[in-house]
């Protein structure tokens, strides 16, 4: 018996599965790159705030300014009700801080990248997404553009952030 052409409008094939599958192992465990848990895993507390010799930027301003990046990434990819509102660059980009402003701060700032990193991976994983459509806003922007922005953006800065635990002296690799 032959499938009715009902049937076969209901059958979909998502061709950009394997890309999906790709963009999300970037995402997620980092490839070439080293993964979000194992660069900041048992930072020491005591260090989160210092500035090391001829950097400008402590720990602290690294992993906020990679949440602030990723929500601002995730925001333009899935605007919020309202819709998207840009934030100023580079002003808003970073923590003026170099001292995290709680004891908690640390942890609640690697929690919202964490949950911001799973959302945007939902969005690329849904299948009916389409990764090479421009968004209706922006200069033709698309999810593809966005998830490599992201990766590349996450990417450049943990290694950088690893870079500074070498010089203070906490890198355990």
């Amino acid at each position: 018996m032959s499938a009715t052409k009902a049937d076969k409008t209901k059958i979909t094939k998502d061709d950009q599965a394997p890309l999906r599958k790709q963009l999300t192992a970037l995402l997620e465990s980092g490839q070439a790159h080293a993964a979000f848990d194992d660069a900041v895993k048992d930072f020491p507390v005591g260090l989160r705030g210092t500035v090391p010799a001829n950097l400008p930027y402590s720990a602290w301003q690294l992993l906020e300014h990679i949440r602030i990046a990723q929500r601002d990434i995730l925001d333009f990819s899935a605007p919020p009700t309202g819709g998207y509102h840009p934030i100023k660059w580079p002003d808003a980009y970073w923590p003026e801080s170099h001292q995290p402003p709680s004891t908690d701060a640390w942890d609640s700032s690697i929690a919202a990248i964490r949950r911001d990193l799973k959302h945007f991976i939902a969005l690329i994983e849904k299948p009916t997404a389409d990764l090479y459509k421009p968004f209706r806003w922006g200069d033709g922007q698309n999810l593809l553009r966005e998830a490599l922005l992201l990766a590349d953006h996450n990417s450049h800065h943990l290694g950088e952030f690893i870079v500074l635990r070498r010089l203070l002296g906490c890198w355990p690799k």
